[in-house]
């Protein structure tokens, strides 16, 4: 039965992912996400139902539009996929809870600005301030989630107070690092560091920055190693925010705990 029950969040996810596609093409366009129905982006043909079945319309066209054979972005192949997975480790690690409800709006929104920023270079408002609202309420409602959390710094779980730090925390870290970089950084990732610490409150707003900073640090590395001509040369953060907030929103708890307990035994503090 529990292995069921996974595949169908897995099948859940794979339309979840089929729906966020369309949001990270046309939000950034300013259209509608519910009008016009799902067309070709090449000759404009509405697409049939059987073109739209998440991952199998996809390889069973090769990747191509079935009325002018047009290539199909692979992203929307990808994003599908990595929906339904996630989705799928979401149900078999938090089961039928409240919990499960408040991470998979997290999966879907991160997923949305994660490939919005990494195509187009760009936070849109228009996700993020709804989002805040949403944040806002699931983090208030942390204690009753149950959510992640430190155990060795005693923080008030939960509650505006909490919300309120996380928030400050990461909108006010950010908007320093923005007025010294002098345009190095967006402002877009300075609400979004506040919408993160709205998700994730004090102090594991701290776990998501260090995580989104080291990870963009390992990437950045590696594409200056492997660059070639053409290659862009601003790297989005956007993206490595977005992932080291679900991995605290996880597992930041026992990333914080683990570190604290690290430092402790070699007399750090």
């Amino acid at each position: 039965m529990e292995a069921f029950l996974i595949f169908l969040f897995f099948l859940l996810g794979l339309e979840i992912g089929s729906f966020l596609n369309v949001c990270i093409d046309r939000l950034p366009r300013e259209e509608s996400i519910v009008k016009p129905p799902s067309h070709c982006e090449a000759c404009g043909h509405r697409l049939a139902a059987k073109d739209l079945i998440p991952l199998f319309s996809y390889l069973w066209l090769r990747g191509r539009c079935r009325y002018c054979r047009a290539s199909i972005p692979g992203k929307l192949f990808y994003v599908e996929l990595v929906s339904g997975v996630i989705c799928a480790f979401l149900y078999w690690k938090y089961g039928l809870t409240p919990e499960l409800g408040a991470m998979m709006f997290y999966a879907a929104l991160f997923t949305i600005i994660f490939m919005v920023d990494l195509e187009k270079n760009v936070i849109l408002n228009k996700v993020v301030y709804p989002a805040m609202a949403v944040a806002f309420i699931l983090s208030v409602l942390q204690i009753q989630l149950e959510l992640p959390q430190s155990e060795l710094f005693q923080w008030p779980v939960g509650g505006i107070a909490n919300v309120a730090m996380g928030g400050g925390v990461g909108f006010l870290f950010f908007f320093v690092l923005a007025i010294a970089s002098r345009g190095g950084m967006g402002w877009g990732d300075v609400k979004l560091a506040g919408l993160i610490g709205l998700a994730t409150g004090f102090p594991m707003v701290l776990v998501a920055i260090v995580l989104g900073a080291v990870l963009g640090g390992i990437v950045g590395v590696v594409l200056m190693a492997v660059r070639k001509k053409g290659m862009k040369s601003r790297i989005p953060f956007g993206p490595f925010l977005s992932v080291a907030t679900m991995v605290t929103l996880i597992w930041g708890s026992d990333m914080l705990n683990w570190y604290a307990g690290l430092s402790w035994h070699f007399g750090l503090f």
